[in-house]
């Protein structure tokens, strides 16, 4: 399989945020002179769905659309909470009305931080919630978009129980050798540019233990922004995505070009749609 032009592929971002609505032309423009071919934006809720499907349909073929029920909701700081089902009951039927342009499903999964799953009940609900959406993706025959924050082999481990083929872990933070559990199933992890970040040595050294020990056919770029950029607290963008591809050609001792190459091919072996994009 050929990555077409070998440009770069950020397989997960978040376009609809607030920090996007000012200037997200520039920000575009800016990815583009980066050789950035393909941006997945993927949603946490449903209020941002349909701002979502607007920008897939403004900036066609650059953008593409993922909806999903993020297993932590509330717009503001304060508001944040552990999703429950009802959450999922009144996303479930915006999906569905989307669903032949959807490049995925996602951002999907678990997160048993304290703050949000500080109790059995809560990690269930979103047990449940996140077993429910690995099934409307098998119904829709559509890949699986990823996060897994405290909670890496829980997470793993459901997939494989659900029987979830195509996958990808976006900004994976548990064991690698967890990780390569999930490598022998045929998921991709995405490697975002806050793996950079110095000062901060156990994010780092774990994170940096997964890029070297998980084959490059395994790998893909991410940025996740506005989040996990270089800097902590200055806002991340795509155009940012060089930093993930530089830094795993670091790690693994080949060409920045080799990354790219293959990261962009494991994304289209991810997501069929995006190689039939990249191939027009």
């Amino acid at each position: 399989m050929e990555a077409v032009g070998a440009g770069l592929v950020d397989c997960h971002c978040h376009l609809s945020a607030p920090d996007f609505d000012q200037d997200l032309d520039h920000v575009l423009q800016k990815a583009r002179k980066a050789n950035v071919v393909a941006l997945v934006a993927v949603a946490e809720h449903r209020g941002e769905f349909e701002k979502i499907m607007e920008l897939s349909k403004r900036y066609s073929g650059f953008i593409l659309p993922c909806l999903g029920v993020h297993p932590v909701q509330g717009l503001l700081l304060q508001d944040q909470r552990s999703v429950t089902l009802k959450d999922l009951d009144e996303a479930v039927p915006i999906i569905e009305k989307y669903r032949d342009q959807l490049l995925a499903i996602g951002e999907v999964g678990l997160d048993f931080s304290p703050r949000f799953a500080n109790t059995d009940e809560k990690k269930e609900e979103q047990r449940q919630v996140l077993i429910s959406q690995v099934q409307l993706a098998k119904r829709l025959n559509l890949p699986l978009n990823v996060h897994s924050r405290s909670a890496g082999r829980p997470t793993i481990n459901l997939l494989l129980e659900q029987g979830a083929d195509k996958v990808l872990l976006h900004a994976f933070d548990g064991r690698p050798s967890v990780a390569m559990e999930g490598v022998r199933a045929g998921y991709f992890f995405s490697i975002p540019p806050s793996i950079i970040r110095s000062g901060q040595l156990f994010f780092s050294s774990k994170k940096q233990k997964l890029v070297k020990q998980l084959p490059l056919t395994s790998l893909c770029l991410e940025t996740d922004s506005p989040a996990l950029g270089p800097e902590k607290q200055v806002r991340n963008e795509p155009q940012n995505i060089s930093v993930s591809a530089e830094y795993i050609a670091l790690v693994k001792g080949i060409s920045v070009g080799e990354v790219i190459e293959v990261t962009t091919q494991n994304a289209c072996k991810l997501f069929p749609k995006l190689q039939q994009l990249l191939q027009k």
